[in-house]
């Protein structure tokens, strides 16, 4: 009911407060026997920490991750595995301010109306920095899977603000601060350099993807492999809207066009993101979201104060220009735990199927 807990095979219950002395999550679920190191789960978290790079907020945390349970010698024991990440340049004077104001775009007045009380702290609970602890346990569900079944989880920005980043390869995406997937990132530099100067901030586009994905994941009616990719996006702070495959282009396509032709050799096309029906085709899964801008801005805005008075608000502090920058690691880290939870359910419900046909090759005609 509480709505903290991620999953149910693989359930990942997240903990903590952006200013408090720890964040962190419990994995219950997660098999027995595999490798596992605090070193399988830090490069994912450095991609999304803050502080990388001058374009998204200076709060200067390292996150480093601890295991304080469910690994023996080495290996996953099969019992809850708590990764803990303590917080280490929290400036909760930064917010005193504001204590007594709603800040427009923020969970503030939401959570006073649910909770009767709230934590200005950087958010409480509804602060990004709560999405460290689902990048560690999408970590370990990444490792899983590629041992499994050699899944690859990739994700990068095809447009910020209103410039849409044209896709060159996978290969920019580790070399540049934007996740962004071209050779020349200066545009978008003075993009953001401009937008701080301006006190404002933009959203960004993300697209993330699955591929080597086993055929077969995904239940009817109601937990549709895309259906839950969607829930667990929308779980992601400030995502505004989720696509899969071709998504809302769909509209525009005819059925002559949109319908994925089958040959033996493969697909032609993958306008349905890698999901027939709620259950994964074997295609790559394919997945964009739309990241809202940053609420947390200097520029002034209307609000009204506790006692419903009118007022104006401006939030002070180290904050994200464009939260979606570092959203990437999140995305696939949430793509990653979806297609973990539907891969043991599908072992443990549908472990003796024989399939009539092996499954089509992924591989675009």
């Amino acid at each position: 009911m509480s709505g903290n807990t991620f999953g149910n095979l693989f359930a990942v219950t997240n903990f903590g407060e952006s200013h408090g002395p720890a964040i962190g999550c419990v994995i219950d679920g997660c098999p027995p026997g595999m490798a596992l190191s605090q070193a399988d789960i830090q490069p994912d978290l450095d991609r999304r920490r803050p502080g990388t790079s001058r374009h998204v907020t200076q709060r200067q945390e390292e996150d480093q991750v601890e295991i304080l349970s469910g690994v023996y010698e080495g290996q996953t024991t099969g019992t809850p595995i708590c990764l803990l990440i303590r917080n280490t340049d929290q400036r909760s004077k930064d917010y005193s301010a504001i204590a007594q104001t709603f800040r427009p775009g923020h969970a503030d007045y939401s959570y006073l109306q649910k909770y009767g009380l709230r934590d200005p702290r950087g958010g409480g609970r509804s602060s990004a920095r709560l999405t460290a602890p689902m990048v560690a346990a999408g970590a370990v569900a990444k490792k899983w899977l590629a041992q499994k079944y050699g899944t690859v989880f990739r994700g990068c920005m095809t447009q910020i603000g209103e410039l849409v980043i044209p896709f060159e390869s996978w290969e920019h995406v580790p070399h540049n601060p934007f996740f962004a997937p071209v050779a020349d990132v200066s545009a978008l530099e003075a993009y953001m350099d401009s937008l701080r100067k301006a006190g404002d901030s933009c959203g960004a586009r993300i697209r993330v993807t699955a591929s080597s994905v086993p055929a077969g994941l995904g239940e009817p009616l109601y937990d549709k492999l895309d259906a839950d990719i969607a829930w667990a996006m929308m779980g992601i702070n400030a995502v505004k809207g989720v696509e899969i495959g071709a998504g809302f282009a769909s509209v525009a396509q005819r059925g002559t066009t949109h319908g994925d032709s089958m040959t033996p050799q493969g697909f032609r096309t993958n306008n349905a993101g890698g999901v027939l029906g709620g259950i994964s085709t074997g295609q790559d899964l394919e997945v964009a979201i739309a990241v809202k801008p940053t609420s947390s801005i200097i520029s002034p805005r209307e609000t009204i104060n506790l006692r419903g008075e009118a007022t104006e608000v401006v939030t002070k502090g180290r904050h994200d220009p464009c939260v979606g920058i570092r959203a990437t690691p999140i995305a696939e880290a949430m793509l990653a735990l979806v297609v973990m939870e539907h891969a043991l359910r599908q072992r443990a419900q549908n472990a003796d199927v024989d399939p009539p046909l092996q499954p089509i090759k992924a591989s675009f005609l």
